[in-house]
Parts: C-alpha cells; structure tokens; sequence
C-alpha cells in the first residue's frame, strides 16, 4: 500500500508540474518581448449601446438610462466609412423602425398635386341692396348677418320727404288723368324710376292715402352677408342697406406658387375637398386664373366655382383641390415626404448605397413639387438609388453622436452637438421670413411650448384650446410676408393645428402632434431670431414605434407622447439656437 501511495503522488506531482506550466509557462516568454496585444478584444467590446435607443453609447455594460434596457455590444461603425456615411446594427435599425425605399419606384399610374385654399362667396351672385331716393331709415327687418331672406321680403321702411311730395303728386294727377294724361302718365313714370311696382302705384291711387314710410323689399334670394345701415340713418340715393349672398353658388380661391402655374387653366375640372365632409368630392370648375403675381406671397390667385345647392359649403371653410398631372408632364424622380430632412438651404437624405449592407451616406438634393405626399427629385439622385423612408431622424441623430456630418452639424462643422453648441445651420435660409413674421412666429413657438406641457399632463381640453389659439396665430403669420415655402410651411401648420383642435381624445392629439413638431422643428431652425434656445428631443418608441421628435425649453426630458407612463422615454438629439 505504501508503494501505491507514493505512485499516486508521484502522479500527482507531475499533473501538478504540467498544469502550473501552461498556466503560467507562457509568462517568461511574455516578458521577453512576444507581449500578448488584448487591443482586439478590448475594441470588439469596449463601447455599449441599447438596441431600443441605438444612440447610447457607454464604455462598460449596464442597462440603458432611457429605457432599463441591458446593455449589448456596438459594432464598429467608423472603420473605413467616410466623414457622411455611417454604419446601423440590424437590430437597431429593426427596433428604431429604419425602412428604405427605391427612389422613383412609385411613379406610376397619374400623379396628383395638391393645394389649399378657402371658401368664399361668388361675388357675381352677390347682391347689395340700394337705396333710390334720399331719406332716413325708420325700421330695419333683417337682423343679424346670415339670417336667409327671400325674394320680396320686406328688408327696411325709409322715410323720404321727396317720395311723399310725389305720392301727392300722382294723387293730385289722378284726379284730372282725363284732361290732362300726359301729366298723368309722367308722374306714375316718375314714381316707376323710384322703383315703385304698379301694384303699389295703383294701391296709392285708390286708397288715397300717402305712405310716409315707404317699404324697401329685396331683389333677390340669399343670405345677409352684411348690414349696412343702421335704424335713424340718413341716406342718399344709392346708399347701400343690405348685403345678399346667393350661397348656392360659391367659389373655392386657392393660392398657386410659381412652379405650379402651368398646372392651372380655364375651365379646368377640379375634385374639392374639405375635413368637414372627408368622405365627399365636390367638382369645381377653374373660372379665373389671375394674371398678375402677388409680389409678398410669390403666388397667383385661382379660382373655382362650385356648385353649393344643398347648402354644405361654407365661406371660410378650408378646403384642398386635387389635380391630375399625367405621367408624360411627371418625368421627374420622387422621394417620400418623411425621407427629407430640412435644414437651412439644404434638403437632405440618407442612401443606403448597397442594399445588403446597412450603411448610410448623407446626401444633398434639390426639390420640386411636393404631390401625393411625395417630393419631386431635381438633382442629387438617380433611379434606383434607395434612401431612408422612415427613421430618418433617428439616422441622423445616431451620425451626430458618432462625430459624422448630419443635419445638424454640416458644412464647415468639425464638433458634434452638445451642450451650448450651434445647430450648424447655413446663414442663408430656405424658408425667408419678414421681420413680423419672425417676431409673430415667436408667439406661435411658445403655444406650442404650452400644447406639449398640456400632452405631458395628458390634459385634453386643454390641449383643444390651446391647438385652437395655435391656428390662429398661425393664420396671421400666413398672411404675413414670407416666400413659398414659408407660406407653404405655415400653411400646414394651421391645417395641423386646426386638426388638432378638433381632435376628443389623447390619442389622436398626439397623433397629430408628431407632424406638427416635425414641421415646427423644420421651421425653428430657419428663424434667425428665436427668443429662446431650444432642444430637439426624440423618443424612439413614439408614433407606433417609428420614433418622433419635439422641442422643448428644458433638456430634461419630459415625453409628451406617453406622459405619465412614459415620462423620461427619449434623448436630446440636437439644438437650435
């Protein structure tokens, strides 16, 4: 037994020796010079990111600080791309919603361009009713504006000293009409251009009673669309009292830009549609194109007519007209709305230039017409280039965090965004607004300021009376001077406001708020006199998890697409100064 024993240990011992060799073995060689590089692996895992919020990025794992999420590995994105492109996990752009989309793949078919405009009442059937002689207005029968009235309706009583002395006149001729016709037929003439009827000439006559307050009745059938005169009144001959219009008839007035002139023609058949009745078309037929530009808007005036018998149009209600364009007169490429960022002078979007390799490169285009909620492509793009449909905010902004050209940080910029940094905008803008405009927009800014403090809050009336005052201010800078696109922009922005007005539920309001945010942001960058910095912030997980945007005064994130339940769900991904 004891030999046996001594084998084992011998056995043991040598295990022992061999073990301690390979583990420790390599060392003296080590410190001789064939030091062991970790640099590989220290790179393969030395940055973290969150696969919700690709833009995190840490040196050690964890869980995320916007969402708990854990941690995993960031593939390197910067190895031999240049300074525009940059590199997306799969997993990233699958959960940050990244589609993309070949360009001019959907051209076919008919086109459609779309613009905006009002109803308005058809000055051709509108009426004023005027006064024939001089007198004082002794009672007035229509009472307020848009009351209906009809054809012979009794509108006002006058009393006219010169119409009385005539009453007289024609009395005092009756009597001696066999001896003296001529003089009697000159006064019934006289009373006739006084646009007196016969049956009130002959009731005169046989009544033998003067009438000292005369009654005015109305021409025509219609609504009051103004009264102008007031009880006690001293008139003249051809004083207007009353305003009728005849709303069976109405016109829809748009505005044209330039570009979309040759679009419009005469008789031209429009399909008009209008929120109020989403469900309707209603024709139009062009009556007038105005042949003269209006220099502060840079548009032209088109008017249609539209048949309104049954009394749905209203004036001042908004209302979009649809034309066709065939293919032969749309030759031209087309992008996606949501593929364009906006950003001073510069339109831009991200290719993916192999489709099996997600890498982006950030690139400058030129745009036309927007139709079917797509742009027209001037330059910058070929047929069959594919571009980032959806997500391209979120694209951008994981380019800003790595250092890469973006939106936000361009031409001449070598820093990304931080705190206190410029937005990189170009000095000369796209959109050209009047000095009123700017300061007016400053108005609208903080309205919108309090509409995504009311959506935190989840506060729906609120939010209703707020989007309502929002729609308002923006009208007013509509009719300010600015160029095309600022018209085009503010435009939307009322129709987005309005919407939103009318919106019952959360759900819809902030449904509605992701588009208007994206065309405040678009706006906000391009003004040069903000009273305030502001924070462009993004939550990933909003609008159905396609990620949307909004500004805020506060970097301190507050989310107004999930309030409470959500409160800290985003990040700041830039800022306008």
């Amino acid at each position: 037994m004891k030999k046996e024993n001594i084998i084992y240990i011998g056995i043991a011992v040598v295990v022992g020796l061999l073990v301690g060799y390979f583990l420790f073995g390599g060392g003296t060689d080590a410190t001789n010079g064939a030091e062991h590089d970790h640099s590989t692996e220290i790179a393969s895992g030395e940055m973290w990111t969150c696969s919700m919020h690709p833009q995190i990025m840490q040196p050690e794992s964890g869980s995320c600080p916007i969402c708990g999420m854990d941690l995993i590995p960031a593939e390197s994105s910067g190895a031999g791309l240049m300074a525009n492109q940059i590199k997306m996990t799969e997993n990233a752009m699958v959960l940050a919603g990244v589609e993309t989309i070949m360009v001019g793949s959907g051209a076919t078919g008919k086109n459609q361009v779309k613009v905006s405009g009002k109803v308005a009442v058809n000055q051709k059937s509108d009426a004023v009713q005027s006064a024939y002689f001089d007198g004082r207005i002794e009672n007035i029968f229509v009472n307020f504006e848009g009351e209906e009235v009809r054809k012979g309706q009794k509108l006002a009583t006058i009393y006219a000293p010169a119409l009385v002395s005539a009453q007289q006149e024609l009395l005092t001729a009756s009597n001696i009409k066999e001896s003296q016709p001529q003089l009697y037929k000159a006064v019934r003439n006289k009373l006739k251009l006084w646009k007196l009827s016969e049956a009130q000439i002959n009731q005169i006559e046989s009544s033998g009673q003067v009438l000292e307050n005369f009654p005015v009745y109305s021409n025509v059938s219609g609504v009051v669309s103004e009264i102008m005169v007031e009880e006690g009144d001293y008139i003249k001959t051809g004083s207007p009292l009353v305003k009728v219009a005849n709303l069976n008839s109405v016109w829809a007035i748009f505005d044209a830009y330039e570009n979309q002139l040759s679009l419009f023609k005469e008789g031209q058949t429009l399909k008009v549609t209008t929120k109020s009745y989403p469900n309707e078309a209603f024709p139009a037929k062009v009556s007038f194109v105005a042949p003269v530009l209006n220099k502060n808007t840079r548009t032209l005036e088109v008017r249609a007519e539209l048949d309104s018998k049954n009394g749905l149009l209203k004036p001042g209600m908004f209302v979009q007209a649809v034309v066709e364009v065939s293919n032969a007169e749309d030759e031209s490429l087309t992008v996606p709305e949501s593929a364009v960022l906006w950003t001073g002078k510069r339109s831009l979007v991200y290719v993916q230039e192999n489709p099996n390799e997600a890498i982006f490169e950030m690139r400058e285009v030129e745009l036309g017409n927007l139709r079917n909620g797509s742009y027209d492509v001037n330059s910058g793009l070929k047929s069959g280039d594919w571009v980032v449909a959806k997500g391209t905010f979120t694209v951008d902004a994981a380019a800003q965090l790595q250092g890469k050209k973006s939106m936000m940080n361009h031409v001449g910029e070598t820093s990304a965004m931080g705190h206190g940094s410029h937005t990189g905008m170009n000095s000369t803008m796209k959109i050209e607004f009047s000095p009123e405009a700017q300061s007016k927009f400053n108005e609208l800014l903080n309205i919108y300021l309090d509409l995504k403090d009311a959506l935190v809050a989840s506060g729906q009336e609120k939010t209703q009376v707020l989007a309502q005052k929002g729609a308002g201010i923006a009208s007013e800078i509509n009719d300010l001077e600015m160029d095309d696109m600022g018209k085009s922009h503010l435009s939307k922005l009322k129709e987005q406001l309005t919407e939103m007005s009318s919106k019952r539920n959360l759900e819809d309001q902030r449904e509605v708020f992701v588009q208007l945010s994206k065309n405040m942001i678009q706006i906000g960058q391009q003004m040069k006199e903000l009273d305030t910095k502001l924070y462009v912030q993004h939550c990933p997980m909003a609008n159905n998890d396609r990620g949307a945007n909004w500004l805020s005064l506060e970097e301190e994130i507050r989310n107004p697409y999930y309030g409470d339940a959500m409160l800290t769900c985003g990040s700041v991904v830039g800022t306008i100064d």
